[in-house]
């Protein structure tokens, strides 16, 4: 979702679209799986959250509480969670991977990132990135205006909104080595940001795309798997 892109006006709307889709569909959801880089730009701090979404965090917390199983495969731009959305909201977070039994299928999740050899830079970073010294000296270091203004920044300079090519080819390529490696028989990635469902002898490959930009999701039920669009009323089969 990259929930905090854009202008507070785009970042409204972009909730808005995602709360009335998931309300539109919270009669048959059984279980909800978010992708990663929900937020464009994510630092909690022991006592703290950055504010906003409240919206779509209190719909959240309601699932939850009626006993909707949600799980949040954490991002790029938002592994620096603590407890808060487990605490709180009732969410399960993860920071890797996910090998999950769905409707008779393996599901393999993940968000994507350092998945592919196209980002070694960032490759070699990320395990400094995420490492729990660096990452409590930088949220004790810094005051927490500036600690999450800073991760704000490198977010808007840093990252590019055009999609690399070279990188959806290489996590289409990684979710058919891990069907082959089995045993999952789906794989859904997020993080280069095209919508995509490919169908091989060994499984499917889901990438639900980015909602601030395509309005995207994926969907698994006792029908298959699809990928559908919210066009503001209902959801609609994906055409690109």
């Amino acid at each position: 979702m990259h929930f905090g892109r854009g202008g507070a006006a785009h970042a409204r709307a972009s909730e808005k679209a995602l709360v009335d889709c998931l309300r539109a569909h919270e009669d048959a959801v059984e279980r909800l799986y978010l992708v990663g880089d929900v937020f464009d730009g994510y630092v909690e701090y022991r006592h703290l959250i950055p504010k906003g979404f409240v919206r779509f965090q209190g719909l959240l917390a309601a699932w939850a509480d009626r006993g909707v199983p949600i799980t949040y495969l954490v991002g790029n731009h938002d592994p620096w969670h603590r407890d808060y959305f487990v605490r709180e909201l009732g969410v399960r977070l993860v920071f890797d991977h996910l090998l999950e039994p769905l409707y008779d299928r393996n599901v393999y999740l993940t968000h994507g990132d350092a998945r592919t050899p196209t980002q070694p830079l960032y490759n070699r970073l990320k395990p400094w990135l995420r490492h729990p010294l660096l990452v409590w000296l930088y949220r004790t270091l810094l005051p927490g205006d500036l600690g999450y203004g800073l991760a704000q920044w490198v977010s808007r300079n840093f990252s590019t909104e055009k999609v690399n090519e070279e990188l959806v080819a290489a996590l289409r390529e990684h979710a058919r080595q891990v069907l082959r490696e089995g045993p999952a028989d789906v794989v859904v990635m997020g993080h280069c940001h095209r919508s995509e469902l490919t169908a091989w002898p060994e499984g499917a490959y889901l990438n639900p795309g980015c909602w601030d930009e395509q309005r995207t999701f994926g969907r698994l039920d006792e029908d298959g798997l699809k990928l559908l669009h919210w066009d503001g009323q209902e959801s609609v089969e994906w055409r690109e």
